[in-house]
C-alpha cells in the first residue's frame, strides 16, 4: 500500500490548467442551477487525468492489466483468422488438416477465456485499490479542514462525494476503462484486418464511420451535463436527508415529519428527473449508433455475398471479413455506451478533486516550531481582530489584548454573542484571526502546526460530542494510548463512575449515536473525563456544567478544581460557583473586554458584571 501521504502530495502537486470551481462555496451556489454553467466549462474527458496519480504507485499492477487487456484483444482478432480456415478447411481433402485447424481455433478460444479472467482480476483489483485510496485521501483532507470550510458546504455533499462518486469511479476503473481500451484495440485491429482481407468491403464499411462519430460527439456533451446535474442533485438529497436524520428528534418534537420527507422527495424527484433526462439521452445515442452501425453490416454483406457468388471471395474469407466487421460494430456500440459512463466519472472525478484541491482559510506553516517540554500554558492575545466569515461585517472580536500566565485560571464573562467562545474557536486555531496575534509559550500559533499547540489544550465544549461507541472508548478518546485504569479515574474524577458502572455492560456499555443512550448530563460528564485523561496544560472549559445536577456540579467542580492547579484554565460559564473560584475574571461586551478583576472587585465596581451577577447569580449571590 502507498504512503497516503505521498498520494496527497501527488495530488497537490498535480497540474491545473483551468480553474475549478470552489468545492466550499455557500450550499446554495452549490445547487445544480447555479453550476450549470461551469459545467459547461469543466474539461470533459481530459478531467480524468486526475486519476494518474492515484494509479502510479501501482505501476507493475497495471502493466500487467494492460498486457493481459492487450493480448485478450490480439487473440480475439486472430479468432476469425481461425474461423476461415475452419470454413475453407471444409472443402480440402485432409481430415488431418482440418482437425488441426479445429484444434487451434480451440486453443485459441481457451487462451481467450484464460487471459479475459486475468484481466478482469487484475483490472479488478486495481479499481479497488486506487478508489480505496482516493477515499482515504478525500477523507484525510477533508477531516483536517478548518470550521470555515463546513460553514459553506453541508457534510451531506461531502459524504456524497466521498460515497457515491468514488463508487462511480470504482465502476469505470474496473470495468469501463478496461472496456473501452479493449474494444479500441478491437476497432483498430479489426479495422486493419478487415482491410487486409477486403480492401474493397473495408472502403465501404468506412463510409459510415463519420454517420457514427457525430451523434456520439454532440450528444455525448449533452450527457456529460446531464450526467454531472444527476450527480449533484444525489448530493443535494444527501445533504438534506443527513441534516433531518441527524435533527430527527427535533423534527420529531415540531411534528416536522411530513414536511422534512416533502423536502426530500422533492429533492430526490429533481434527481431522478435529472436522471431520466441522462438516460433517455444514452438510449437515443445508443439507437442511433447501433442502428447506423447494423444498417452498414447488412450492407456490406450483401456486397461480400454478390462477391462470393462472383467467385472474388471465398466463404471463409467473407465470414472472416463478417466477423471482423461485427467486432468492429459492437467495439463502435461498446465505445458509444463507455462514452458516456466517461462523462459521468469525468464529472465525479471534477467533484472529488475540487475537494482535494480545496484551500482552507487555515493551513500549517511546512516546518513548525515546537512547544518547548510539551508546552507551560502561557497564553497571550495581542489586539486581535476577527470576524466570522460568514459574517465579515460583523467583528466577534475587536481589538482584543490579554495575557494569562501559566496555571493561571481566567474565567470569560458576558452576555450571549459578546465573544467568550470565540476566544477558543481562536486558540484552538479553527480559525484566524484578520488582525493581531496569538501566542502559546511566547510562540505564535501560525508558526507551529495544529496538531503541536493543540495537544497541549483539552476542550470541554458546552455541546459535548460523544461518539456512537462505548462510554469507556468515548473517554479514551482523550488519549486513546491510555489504559483502563487511567480511564476509570478519569470518570470518577469527573464523576461520571457511578453512573457508568450502572450501565448493562458497565463501561463498555454502547451508548449510542451522539450519546442517545445517555441525558445531557452524563454526557457532559463524559466528556469532561476525556479532557482529565488528555492531561493537557491547557484546560479549555466552555460552560462545561451547564447541564449538570447540583450534586453533579459539586462532584465535577471539585475535579475542576483539583485539575486547574497545575494547568491553565480558561472558562466560559454563567455560574457562580466556576466565576468565583477563578483567578481573575475577564468581562466581554461586544467582542471587547470591559472589565477586568475578581469576582468580588467587579462586583465593587459595578458596570455589566454587577448586573449579570444580579440576573445571572442570583442564587449564589444570595447564598454569600
Amino acid at each position: 500500500m502507498p504512503d497516503l501521504n505521498r498520494t496527497k502530495e501527488t495530488i497537490e502537486a498535480m497540474d491545473a490548467p483551468a480553474p475549478q470551481p470552489d468545492a466550499a462555496k455557500p450550499a446554495q451556489d452549490a445547487t445544480p442551477q447555479s453550476a450549470t454553467e461551469e459545467r459547461a466549462k469543466s474539461r470533459r474527458i481530459g478531467s480524468l487525468q486526475a486519476l494518474w496519480p492515484f494509479l502510479m504507485p501501482y505501476k507493475p499492477m497495471l502493466a500487467a492489466a494492460i498486457t493481459a487487456l492487450v493480448l485478450t484483444a490480439i487473440v480475439s482478432l486472430t479468432l476469425p483468422l481461425a474461423v476461415r480456415r475452419v470454413v475453407d478447411g471444409f472443402e480440402t481433402e485432409s481430415s488431418e488438416l482440418l482437425d488441426q485447424y479445429f484444434l487451434a481455433a480451440l486453443g485459441i478460444a481457451i487462451l481467450l477465456a484464460f487471459g479475459t479472467g486475468l484481466r478482469y482480476y487484475l483490472v479488478t483489483r486495481l479499481g479497488e485499490r486506487v478508489v480505496a485510496d482516493i477515499r482515504k485521501a478525500v477523507f484525510d483532507r477533508m477531516i483536517g479542514m478548518s470550521p470555515a470550510f463546513y460553514e459553506r458546504i453541508m457534510t451531506g455533499e461531502v459524504l456524497s462525494r466521498i460515497t457515491t462518486d468514488t463508487t462511480l469511479l470504482l465502476s469505470v476503473i474496473s470495468s469501463s476503462m478496461s472496456i473501452a481500451l479493449r474494444n479500441t484495440l478491437l476497432l483498430l485491429g479489426g479495422l486493419v484486418l478487415m482491410l487486409f482481407t477486403s480492401a474493397k468491403l473495408t472502403g465501404a464499411v468506412l463510409l459510415i464511420v463519420p454517420l457514427v462519430i457525430v451523434p456520439i460527439i454532440i450528444l455525448g456533451r449533452r450527457l456529460r451535463v446531464l450526467s454531472r446535474q444527476n450527480q449533484d442533485w444525489i448530493a443535494e438529497s444527501s445533504g438534506n436527508a443527513s441534516e433531518a436524520l441527524l435533527s430527527v428528534q427535533t423534527v420529531q418534537a415540531f411534528t416536522n415529519e411530513r414536511a422534512s420527507a416533502s423536502t426530500f422527495a422533492g429533492v430526490t424527484e429533481k434527481s431522478f428527473d435529472s436522471a431520466r433526462k441522462r438516460i433517455a439521452t444514452r438510449a437515443v445515442m445508443t439507437v442511433i449508433v447501433i442502428s447506423l452501425v447494423f444498417a452498414g453490416i447488412v450492407g456490406v454483406l450483401w456486397v461480400g455475398a454478390r462477391d462470393v457468388r462472383g467467385d472474388a471471395m471465398s466463404i471463409g474469407e467473407l465470414i472472416q471479413f463478417l466477423i471482423y466487421a461485427i467486432m468492429v460494430a459492437g467495439a463502435v456500440g461498446a465505445l458509444s455506451e463507455i462514452w458516456g459512463e466517461l462523462q459521468r466519472a469525468a464529472g465525479a472525478t471534477e467533484r472529488l478533486v475540487e475537494l482535494l484541491r480545496t484551500d482552507d482559510a487555515v493551513s500549517d506553516p511546512s516546518v513548525g516550531k515546537p512547544l518547548a517540554q510539551g508546552g507551560q500554558g502561557a497564553i497571550r492575545f495581542d489586539a486581535v481582530r476577527f470576524a466570522y466569515p460568514t459574517r465579515p461585517d460583523s467583528h466577534a472580536l475587536d481589538g482584543v489584548s490579554f495575557t494569562i500566565q501559566p496555571g493561571e485560571s481566567v474565567a470569560l464573562v458576558g452576555p450571549s454573542g459578546a465573544g467568550k467562545s470565540t476566544i477558543f474557536q481562536l486558540l484552538l486555531r479553527f480559525y484566524d484571526p484578520s488582525s493581531g496575534q496569538i501566542t502559546l509559550d511566547g510562540v505564535p500559533l501560525t508558526d507551529m502546526r495544529r496538531e503541536t499547540f493543540r495537544a497541549a489544550m483539552a476542550l470541554v465544549p458546552q455541546d459535548p460530542v460523544i461518539f456512537a461507541a462505548s462510554a469507556r472508548e468515548n473517554i479514551r478518546f482523550g488519549r486513546p494510548d491510555a489504559s483502563d485504569a487511567e480511564v476509570e479515574a478519569a470518570a470518577r474524577a469527573a464523576a461520571a463512575h457511578e453512573f457508568l458502572s450502572k450501565l448493562p455492560q458497565g463501561y463498555d456499555t454502547y451508548v449510542g449515536e451522539r450519546g442517545l443512550m445517555l441525558s445531557g448530563g452524563q454526557k457532559q460528564r463524559i466528556a469532561i473525563a476525556r479532557a482529565i485523561l488528555r492531561d493537557a496544560p491547557v484546560l479549555l472549559l466552555d460552560e462545561a456544567t451547564s447541564a449538570l445536577d447540583a450534586e453533579s456540579e459539586r462532584l465535577v467542580q471539585q475535579a475542576v478544581t483539583r485539575l486547574t492547579e497545575d494547568r491553565t484554565t480558561l472558562i466560559v460559564a454563567h455560574r457562580l460557583a466556576t466565576v468565583k473560584q477563578a483567578d481573575r475574571i475577564l468581562v466581554f461586551d461586544e467582542g471587547r473586554i470591559v472589565a477586568e478583576g475578581t469576582h468580588d472587585s467587579l462586583v465593587a465596581q459595578g458596570g455589566l458584571y454587577a448586573r449579570l451577577a444580579r440576573l445571572q447569580f442570583t442564587e449564589g449571590l444570595a447564598a454569600e
